[in-house]
């Protein structure tokens, strides 16, 4: 979720020099946000303050830097911290395990396309491909954040198991709809569902296979649709 809709921005919009600050503040942010969370969650300040306050320190002028150079971003990173309270709340509850927490998470990570596009075509950007590449991400990584439900969290639970099922069923009409040939990736996708909770994977095997699906649904994007 770090990566790809950077990468699907770039492919969509081009990459400039002005890229490599935007993303060092995402990772930044995505560090700090981390450890602020586990603090909120376990109230243990002496073991997360310090690396919370080390992110902190090195995101600050680096959003300055960021901001200075594109100013209208700083109403992106308004909304960030509007939909940022959602993971507290869920982190204060003890509770970030939750589907819609995942939901929430997801929606932030994506809407990084906006930015990435934006600094690439400024006011000429295609904004109605642009949403239609974030409603394709996030459509990607719920169904993910259900499948690996089924493999660690809720492994034992058959509704969520078809839930899962269910899901990636539906998003084949969507792929269709994009791109024919997005039909071969996301018909992988169902068969991941339906085949892998059933093989007992470690979680190191499901993640370091979903790296590859990533990967494949990147490629797919960029053949098929940029």
């Amino acid at each position: 979720m770090l990566l790809l809709p950077f990468l699907t921005g770039l492919s969509a919009a081009g990459g400039s020099i002005d890229h490599i600050p935007l993303f060092l503040c995402w990772l930044l942010m995505y560090l700090f946000s981390f450890p602020l969370l586990q603090w909120i969650k376990t109230g243990k300040k002496e073991r997360y303050f310090k690396p919370a306050a080390l992110y902190g320190a090195l995101l600050v002028p680096l959003a300055a830097v960021v901001i200075a150079a594109e100013p209208r971003l700083i109403g992106y990173g308004a909304l960030l911290l509007i939909l940022f309270a959602i993971p507290v709340y869920y982190a204060k509850m003890k509770n970030e395990r939750a589907l819609l927490n995942d939901i929430a998470a997801i929606v932030l990570f994506c809407s990084f396309i906006y930015p990435v596009v934006y600094v690439s075509a400024g006011s000429e950007a295609d904004w109605g491909r642009t949403t239609l590449l974030f409603i394709l991400l996030g459509l990607y990584f719920v169904g993910t954040a259900l499948y690996v439900k089924t493999i660690i969290r809720e492994k034992k639970n058959p509704r969520y198991y078809r839930l899962s099922l269910a899901y990636h069923t539906l998003l084949l009409p969507f792929a269709a709809w994009l791109s024919v040939p997005l039909l071969v990736p996301f018909a992988i996708l169902l068969l991941r569902a339906a085949v892998l909770p059933k093989r007992n994977l470690k979680v190191k095997q499901t993640g370091m296979a979903e790296v590859g699906f990533a990967l494949m649904l990147y490629v797919s994007v960029v053949l098929a649709y940029l």
